[in-house]
């Protein structure tokens, strides 16, 4: 069956929930069950066909054409397949998502990646806020997968990450890797202020210096650390892939000490 293909008809003005719209959520639908669906345009529902132009039935594989920054929760809870937005994506894109890929052609808005556990999330342009950090109310962010942003994000990315691969190849703003409690963060370029800070554990792994972390990390120095050859490994076919070329030494901190201070912040030499 021919991809799904949803395009949003005219500019909006409030931002449209798109969660209903996954694979699993649309399995066994025609174009015409889609169009009658109900959507909330801000605080009124409307006909998704009123909102959007329908081509084809539902399959595994849903493209969303749209330069939209108010479509927002596209790909939450996804347990499968593919959904390309090409064009921006709102906000909590892939949130809570557990299987699949999704990938963005634009820019996302915040807390992209919230509290998935499986997945591939793939950002082409820039990330708001809270990329792959947790829901408001919890107390674990993304828990599994893979995130790849290609440009930059914003503040606190990676907060209270609990588990899964977070790769940044822009700048990431202030509080990168704030309250992680596990898993990976990687940033190839500048991190601003209070890096790490309340860091339990985890891995912080920078190409240079943050602009700062906390006082209450410990400069442990240089160490050659076997695990680097086999993670960059692991990032052929992304712009990660050149991480490999610069070895396994990295000057390296523990804390954050006033936590559980099993964290560590790597910064290549």
């Amino acid at each position: 069956m021919s991809a799904l293909t949803l395009r949003l008809r005219e500019r909006i003005s409030q931002r449209i929930d798109m969660s209903p719209f996954t694979p699993q959520g649309l399995a066994g639908k025609s174009a015409n069950d889609i169009a009658r669906m109900s959507i909330w345009l801000g605080n009124r529902p409307l006909a998704c066909g009123e909102l959007f132009a329908i081509d084809g039935g539902a399959s595994d594989r849903l493209y969303i054409q749209s330069d939209s920054d108010r479509l927002d929760s596209i790909g939450a809870n996804l347990k499968g397949g593919s959904i390309h937005v090409e064009g921006s994506a709102g906000a909590y894109l892939g949130c809570g998502m557990r299987d699949g890929v999704i990938r963005v052609s634009g820019n996302a808005g915040l807390g992209a990646g919230c509290a998935m556990s499986g997945g591939r999330l793939i950002i082409d342009g820039n990330a708001g806020d809270f990329l792959g950090g947790a829901i408001t109310g919890e107390r674990q962010g993304m828990r599994g997968g893979t995130i790849l942003l290609k440009g930059n994000a914003g503040d606190r990315a990676g907060d209270l990450l609990r588990r899964g691969t977070l790769l940044i190849a822009g700048d990431c703003g202030d509080y990168c890797a704030s309250r992680m409690v596990a898993g990976t963060l990687v940033v190839l370029g500048q991190t601003g202020a209070q890096s790490g800070l309340a860091m339990r554990r985890g891995s912080l792994i920078l190409t240079r210096e943050p602009a700062s972390m906390p006082a209450t990390f410990n400069d442990n120095g240089t160490h050659a650390l076997n695990f680097l050859t086999l993670l960059t490994q692991s990032f052929e076919d992304t712009a990660f892939s050149a991480l490999k070329e610069r070895g396994k030494r990295v000057r390296r901190w523990l804390g954050d000490l006033s936590c559980d201070g099993k964290g560590e912040i790597l910064v290549w030499e």
